[in-house]
């Protein structure tokens, strides 16, 4: 399909980003009319501060639409039979599978219908657990189809994860496996789930899908499977179901994110302003062209998977690919050979991919046939310069673009970015803002520094359609954690710096908030499941920096009893087993060391600056230490550092 609002050069860039700012209005309702609406909105943008609160951001309100009928419906009257999703299994021995717009149109109104029969209405919750297969944007599609929020749960999160995210949004129903496989192991996510559920009872039903044929617990009168649910729509004589009329600001999905509190929080995106964000920036910073095969390695769990695997390519009808496995198995050339068998036109994976794949040797690409890529992008975290040089050129044989994107799961879609073809990339820096996005660098004394070198805590200054409107059931805590720090303006939690050619580059948190391996995870959150265990007085949690993750985890934990050196790999492993147990093993620390106290000031707050510093190996530049409560214990756990 054509779109008018791709754009071809840099003189278009240009001019799209100077109608973005000076009309944002008219510059995306322009851009919403290409899509399917079942009525018109009434006005493009309604954006104002109610005292000290979340500010209200509505955009096409008033308008009506389904965001499947532009995913899926609007497609089979022109490319019915191309390939909107490839699906590769964790086994490279198991046939792939690929499904045309006109079979995932078919398999989401089927699955709408298990849906609706089950006694899913719109407005209500459906919590996902699945792993990597068709079947989770399958269900994420049906639940938009009927008008369902859904709320996908990383496959890689624990019981208790599971159960804080179902409460926090009242869910009814949840959707999962028996099991699901990565690598060689196989992980048991109805257990886990059945886990979950005995803190949950506001669940109903709960719908299991076989994949890995994994023992699992029925439970009478809740549980049901995914096949049979099917069985009974087929009777019926496979009815059709028309999408639900959605308003432009109905809640879509819910996904949650660590933030700065122990608290996950659940952010909300809408309907139209998120679908039209996602269709825009995918178009546009991949360079899309008909029929390419776009790879994007993330999970479904998290908001690539959601923006850039599900709803961006499918709005614009394009061939989408998801693997079910991991990058080394069954050894380190997997990505490659996925991109040779399939023809890969655009890959679009992590920093941490790159560095961990570059460090198994170029034995593993050097063989594979990759003349079919065209553009390469980085996502979830800043890709350093070294990693760059390599996937350019090992991956890119020095011909690909890499789009070195910067967003936020708050955000719905990328916001400064290299785009491909169009504008010149810089190794290590996310380059420009595309249109529509407004960045403002601000010094500690909030005040925006407007020189062109800059460089300081990255904020936004007008909203854009894909961010989001609240935090699921707590609209205070949308406004405390995004819009009180600098008042009028968006805090991303990230600093950067700006050079004399406007371009961006992302330097990292600037707040209690790790980006490991590309995922944020909240300082509060594990040092609260840390202080769990029964032998833990107090724990301070900090990053500093990995070869492989970006950024890893260092824990400081104080115990009640002293912890002898020849005790100390069981208490790490019993820490490690409890962090595992509440949120996942994605959070367990990387280095943990135990110290008879914490630095503290006088009013009892840790100085975490100077923990960072230790961490990072700064042992020298740990600045002023005469406003501690007990200045002699920073010299302590400098000596105790772990290696």
């Amino acid at each position: 399909m054509n779109y008018t609002f791709q754009l071809k050069n840099i003189e278009e860039y240009k001019e799209a980003y100077q109608k973005s700012v000076t009309d944002p209005e008219v510059f995306w309702e322009t851009i919403a009319r290409e899509f399917r609406w079942m009525k018109p909105w009434d006005k493009g943008l309604n954006w104002r501060f109610e005292g000290e609160g979340a500010p209200v951001i509505e955009w096409f309100k008033g308008g009506k639409l389904n965001i499947t009928e532009n995913c899926l419906d609007r497609h089979l009257q022109t490319i019915p039979d191309q390939p909107a999703l490839i699906w590769e299994p964790n086994n490279p021995d198991e046939h792939y599978r690929i499904l045309t717009y006109r079979q995932l149109h078919q398999k989401v109104i089927a699955f709408a219908n298990v849906l609706k029969n089950n006694g899913v209405k719109k407005g209500e919750r459906v919590c996902i657990y699945m792993g990597m297969i068709p079947e989770s944007p399958i269900a994420m599609l049906a639940c938009a189809r009927i008008g369902a929020i859904h709320s996908v749960i990383f496959g890689g999160f624990s019981a208790q994860s599971i159960a804080d995210r179902i409460k926090d949004g009242n869910a009814k129903f949840v959707i999962t496996c028996d099991g699901s496989f990565r690598a060689k192991k196989t992980i048991p996510l109805k257990s886990i789930v059945d886990d979950a559920l005995v803190q949950c009872p506001s669940v109903e039903r709960v719908i299991v899908l076989t994949r890995t044929r994994t023992p699992v617990s029925m439970i009478k009168g809740r549980d049901v499977w995914w096949e049979d649910e099917l069985k009974k729509v087929e009777t019926m004589g496979n009815p059709d179901c028309p999408a639900e009329e959605m308003d432009a600001e109905d809640p879509l999905f819910i996904l949650y994110t660590s933030g700065s509190t122990g608290n996950p929080k659940g952010v909300v995106h809408t309907t139209a302003g998120y679908m039209i964000y996602t269709a825009y920036t995918f178009l546009n910073v991949f360079n899309y062209q008909p029929e390419e095969v776009f790879f994007c390695t993330a999970d479904i769990g998290w908001i690539t998977g959601h923006s850039y695997i599900v709803y961006g390519p499918l709005a614009v009808g394009a061939t989408t690919l998801m693997f079910e496995g991991v990058p080394t198995y069954p050894d380190a050339g997997r990505f490659w050979e996925i991109i040779e068998k399939h023809k890969v036109n655009i890959f679009y994976t992590s920093p941490t991919a790159i560095r961990s794949l570059m460090a198994q040797g170029e034995s593993f690409v050097e063989n594979k046939d990759l003349s079919s890529l065209r553009v390469l992008g980085s996502v979830g975290e800043p890709i350093n310069e070294e990693a760059w040089h390599l996937y350019y050129k090992n991956i890119g044989k020095s011909r690909c673009p890499i789009v070195d994107t910067w967003w936020q799961t708050e955000n719905g879609g990328i916001m400064i970015s290299t785009i491909a073809t169009v504008t010149e990339h810089k190794p290590a820096f996310a380059t420009l803002p595309l249109p529509g996005i407004q960045p403002a660098i601000m010094d500690p004394e909030g005040r925006e520094i407007t020189t062109p070198e800059a460089k300081g805590n990255l904020c936004i200054k007008f909203p854009w359609p894909g961010m989001l409107r609240t935090t699921w059931g707590d609209h205070q805590r949308c406004y405390d954690t995004y819009f009180s720090a600098y008042p009028g303006t968006y805090f991303t939690g990230d600093g950067c710096l700006r050079d004399a050619n406007g371009y961006y580059r992302i330097t990292g948190r600037v707040d209690d908030v790790l980006n490991v391996s590309g995922h944020r995870l909240g300082t509060a959150e594990i040092e609260n499941v840390i202080n769990k265990h029964t032998n833990v007085v107090e724990s301070a949690v900090v990053g500093f920096p990995h070869p492989i993750k970006g950024q890893g985890i260092y824990a400081y934990i104080i115990t009640e009893k002293e912890i002898l050196q020849e005790d100390a790999s069981l208490a790490i492993a019993d820490i490690h087993e409890t962090i595992s147990r509440i949120i996942g093993p994605i959070a367990k620390p990387d280095k943990i060391q135990f110290v008879k106290d914490l630095p503290k000031t006088r009013s009892g707050k840790i100085m975490r600056r100077i923990l960072r510093k230790i961490a990072e190996g700064e042992m020298n530049n740990i600045g002023d230490t005469s406003t501690l409560l007990n200045p002699e214990i920073v010299e302590n756990i400098k000596k105790g550092k772990m290696n």
